[in-house]
């Protein structure tokens, strides 16, 4: 039977040419290689807790839908990690932001050391929507900056995608938006092989077709440096540049090599290049696509009733088309992305989950109460920013189909999933054919005592329990409703000699995790948030949360986030929570029966094991994850450099400098470099002139 199966498939990789069946074999062999486990879990710690039946009962219903209702350091992650080991399929792994996305993905790399991890993200250090406010008459255009580092690895995560099985991605909600079509992107790998007839120029064209840019001075990834009959391709999914030599029209030999240290590591007979970029489109399918555009503005100009809206769309699609024409591309090109896919309007567009063969993987998301509404909203959003360019004449009605998908269109991809939270909604809870609840934590920890406080005099009782705190070592966590209250709060506390601080979300992330961090190290003692205080947050220091207003029923007072907030004094033994209130809301009286019945739990079965609980022990570091130590490097890369201001000597001298390593370029036959150099010749000598 199993012998049948991969001929089918080798049928349909038939159809979609050579290089579709170089990459069958080469996962066929892959499987075959793994045998029947896929997944190798380096267990750092031991099953504990109730993470053991949280584990078989999770494993057993697959494929079908399942909850992990698992509290605040119970070690949902280890368990998330245990259900992917008893399996073997490709897993994708959706987090709410790219901070928990970062976590994770550090956390599993160390899980699964000898399988492939990824990390996909939106690659948007800024991202300013094209958007038009009628009421103002203000057009907004697009506005981005792309962080190098992070498209890299959204191209390394699709490449291992289609390369191999024993793939984990982690991903944020957003990868739910358009990408490029993965039929695309796997027909237009370039195979290579040792012998094979190609000529410098036909592989360099290849190269550039597939997106890759010639680029001698700058070898980051997505590029390649040519000297001679000798290329080299930086592929941003490979840790090793590429090295092809040529010797007349045949590939002579070809290497990985080392970009550190220029060293060969290893010999290659074959290999294939797959695209630099998602979105790689056929010059054929380019054409297509133009007429295509020309067709819908000719059907849709002459239905808006303003001329001037109608003048509008036709002067600014014409100039798209003029420009793909040019050279290919047009700015908001994505837009037009249903006449490139050549899809019926309104057809689900192609995203990260098309990348998964067959559609076969195991689906988990994490945080859901937070995610699932964000996969809900995010259609509707879209749609209403596009309505108002579309009437007023700035893009045509098919930039509507540019889209991230609907959430009726995800749950296509529920057939085999996991929702895992402290506090899971009604839809997961309803849809769920499984619940494993995961209470116990490892550590003996059990959940803090809540005390209710009155209003009155609540600043003089919430800084003598400040005091107390910090006194005692530990730290404090304050949640208040507004942005302006934390800032308000932190400065009033201040003036009593409180070492604190204030995070919301006009804080960048770097900021908030030094702020984290300075905490955790005893610089403050007292930290005032508003709902950046709830999930994520690993903070064992931290003995005392104070919920200010806690009385007041709102997004931020609710059942679920009273829970979570509470769950942020869940890993210390000394720790306990204060609310702030005049009266017990039905939110406050929800979150406090759910403590105390999982605190019962946890206490009695602390008393029949003989358990004494520890408070969590974790190293102070100044990032959660290394790969966030990358991504901030390429963001500041993106940044223009401002160094000292050169006197004129100084820049005369610069001058003269790069005038002579110009020559040196030019000699060496290194043209783009000399060129360069010339270009920045060009503008000392302004300066110099001004």
């Amino acid at each position: 039977m199993k012998i049948w199966i991969h001929h089918k498939k080798l049928r349909c990789f038939v159809k979609c040419g050579w290089v579709n069946r170089h990459i069958f074999f080469f996962r066929l062999c892959y499987d075959y290689s793994m045998k029947k486990k896929l997944f190798t879990l380096h267990n750092p710690f031991s099953v504990s807790g109730d993470q053991e039946q949280a584990i078989e009962k999770l494993s057993q219903n697959r494929p079908g839908k399942s909850t992990l209702l698992g509290v605040t350091g119970s070690g949902k992650t280890f368990t998330m990690a245990n259900v992917i080991a008893k399996q073997n399929k490709p897993v994708l792994i959706l987090s709410p932001n790219k901070t928990l996305a970062a976590q994770l993905y550090e956390e599993f790399c160390q899980f699964f050391p000898e399988n492939k991890v990824c990390y996909f993200v939106s690659y948007y250090d800024y991202y300013q929507p094209e958007s038009y406010l009628p009421a103002q008459d203000i057009y907004v255009p697009k506005e981005t900056k792309i962080n190098t580092e992070i498209e890299r690895l959204r191209v390394e995560a699709t490449a291992s995608m289609i390369n191999r099985q024993d793939v984990i991605v982690i991903a944020s909600v957003s990868c739910i938006y358009s990408l490029g079509n993965p039929d695309d992107y796997r027909n237009l790998a370039l195979h290579l092989k040792v012998g094979q007839k190609i000529s410098r120029q036909e592989l360099l064209q290849k190269l550039v077709f597939i997106q890759y840019i010639r680029n001698d001075v700058q070898k980051v990834s997505g590029t390649m440096q040519v000297l001679g009959n000798c290329i080299e391709v930086n592929l941003p999914y490979q840790k090793d540049k590429l090295r092809i030599e040529l010797f007349g029209n045949t590939i002579e030999a070809m290497q990985w090599v080392s970009k550190l240290n220029n060293n060969v590591e290893m010999e290659l007979d074959n290999t294939i290049v797959f695209p630099a970029k998602h979105f790689v489109t056929p010059q054929d399918r380019i054409d297509a696509a133009i007429r295509s555009i020309k067709s819908e503005l000719q059907s849709w100009a002459p239905q808006m009733k303003n001329p001037l809206y109608q003048e509008r769309i036709k002067q600014r699609v014409s100039h798209d088309i003029e420009m793909l024409q040019e050279i290919g591309y047009c700015s908001g090109i994505e837009n037009y992305s249903v006449h490139f896919d050549n899809r019926a309007s309104g057809a689900k567009p192609p995203t990260l989950f098309d990348f998964f063969d067959d559609q076969d993987f195991l689906l988990m998301i994490d945080e859901s109460h937070i995610a699932v509404p964000q996969l809900r909203g995010m259609y509707a959003g879209d749609r209403a920013r596009k309505k108002s360019l579309i009437d007023f004449g700035f893009r045509l009605p098919s930039a509507f189909d540019n889209r991230p998908m609907k959430f009726e269109e995800i749950e296509q991809y529920f057939n085999n999933v996991v929702f895992v939270s402290a506090t899971p909604g009604p839809y997961e809870l309803e849809q769920s054919d499984t619940i494993a609840e995961q209470i116990i934590r490892p550590t003996g920890l059990v959940d803090p005592p809540i005390h209710i406080q009155p209003r009155i005099g609540q600043i003089d009782h919430l800084i003598a329990e400040i005091k107390q705190t910090a006194d005692k070592g530990y730290r404090t966590l304050v949640t208040v409703l507004t942005k302006k209250l934390a800032e308000e709060l932190a400065h009033f506390l201040e003036d009593y000699q409180i070492k604190v601080c204030y995070l919301h979300s006009e804080l960048k992330t770097p900021q908030r995790t030094e702020l984290l961090q300075k905490l955790r190290l005893g610089i403050f003692d007292c930290l005032v948030g508003v709902n950046l205080l709830r999930e994520g947050l690993d903070l064992p220091e931290v003995a005392l949360v104070a919920i200010m207003d806690a009385d007041i029923e709102s997004f931020l007072r609710d059942k679920r986030s009273l829970i979570q907030t509470i769950g942020r004094a869940a890993r210390n033994t000394e720790s306990k929570v204060v609310m702030y209130a005049d009266k017990i809301t039905k939110s406050m009286k929800a979150a406090i029966d759910e403590t105390d019945r999982r605190r019962e739990i946890q206490v009695a079965h602390n008393e029949k094991h003989n358990i004494t609980p520890e408070t969590v022990r974790r190293e102070v570091v100044k990032s959660i994850s290394n790969i966030q130590t990358a991504i901030a490097a390429a963001s500041k890369m993106n940044k223009k450099k401002k160094g000292p201001k050169l006197d004129r000597e100084q820049v005369a001298q610069q001058v003269e400098q790069l005038k002579h390593e110009m020559v040196q370029a030019a000699e060496s036959m290194a043209f783009e470099k000399a060129i360069a150099l010339r270009d920045e010749i060009e503008k000392l000598e302004k300066q110099l002139n001004k």
